[in-house]
Order: C-alpha cells, then structure tokens, then sequence
C-alpha cells in the first residue's frame, strides 16, 4: 500500500487538495447562507444581485424584464414582458460552479501568483457567462416555452460546465508548471 502512495503520490495529493478546498468552501458558503436572512436582500445577497443583473441585461436585449420577490419560495420570479419565466434560485447564481472551478485549479496549481489571476478571471467569466446564460435562456424561455425542458436541462447547464472544464484544460495545458514537470 505505501508503495501505491509513493507511486501516485502526485495524484494523492491533488485529490486531497482539491477535497479539502470544496469541502471548506462549500461549508464556508453554506455558513453564508445560513447567516443570510433574507430582509434586506432576498432570498440572498448574491441570488439578488444575480437577478438584477440578468434583469438588466435582458432589458439590454429589447425586453422589458422584471424580478420579484417569490411569495412561497427563496427565489426571485423573473418575468419578460410581463410573462413569469423562469425562478431565480440559489443554485443559479454560479456560486457553486465558482467553487468547484477554484477547488480544480488550487489543486493544480504550483505558483500562488499565476493560479491567483487565473482564478480571479476564470471566477469572473463564470459569473459573466452565467449572467448571459440566465439572460438566454428567460428570452428563450419567453419565446420558446415548449422547448423548457431541452433548453434549461441540457443546452444552457451544458454551457456552464463546458465552460468551466475548457477552463480547466486551458489551465492544465498552459499555465500548470506540473503538466511540464511530468513531461
């Protein structure tokens, strides 16, 4: 069994790190949202902010958008046109995607610089891409509410998580110093 260590210590190592970093950023979220109340902000700061935000971006298209706060759920109600498309959730708001993004990259990463800027511009294009995504798929969701199922099961979480593992191999080819150091 030590010898198994020994031979795949590399690998050891980055499951390990990579646990240890989701596990305390997910908790680490978790304790936000617990603290969260929902009185000022609802149903969080961050699903909030989200929701305004693809408001705003889906007036910037030509429609006219609006959020409200859902009476029996933490969510926000996202309307176009006056039409209710879609629910603004917690799980919408990337944070969760964010976090498995960072946790890959702290476990790939050899120098703190490097791994800092591609974390902090990869977590940013996340959100972005997310915002856009939320954007999409409400006007598709407006015009297309037959294709409900396809667009926000398949097409646009694939977006999200293409996304981010094409992030991950850019990472992994380009700037990992381990990737060279293996070769």
């Amino acid at each position: 069994m030590k010898a198994l260590l020994l031979k795949y210590k590399s690998v050891v190592k980055f499951i390990l790190t990579f646990l240890i970093v989701y596990v305390v950023l997910t908790v680490a979220y978790k304790l936000y949202l617990d603290v969260s109340d929902g009185s000022k902000y609802y149903p969080d700061y961050l699903t909030n902010l989200v929701a305004q935000q693809s408001e705003l971006l889906i007036d910037t298209f030509g429609y006219n958008a609006e959020i409200k706060a859902h009476p029996n759920e933490p969510s926000m109600k996202l309307l176009v046109n006056g039409k209710f498309v879609a629910r603004v959730v917690e799980g919408c708001n990337s944070i969760s995607v964010i976090i498995l993004f960072i946790s890959f990259i702290i476990a790939f990463a050899d120098k703190f610089k490097p791994a800092f800027l591609y974390l902090l511009s990869g977590s940013v294009l996340i959100y972005s891409v997310n915002l856009l995504r939320i954007a999409i798929l409400s006007i598709g969701l407006y015009n297309y509410p037959w294709r409900r199922e396809i667009l926000h099961t398949v097409i646009f979480p694939l977006i999200i998580y293409g996304m981010v593992f094409l992030l991950w191999m850019f990472w992994v080819n380009r700037f990992s110093k381990k990737k060279k150091a293996n070769v």
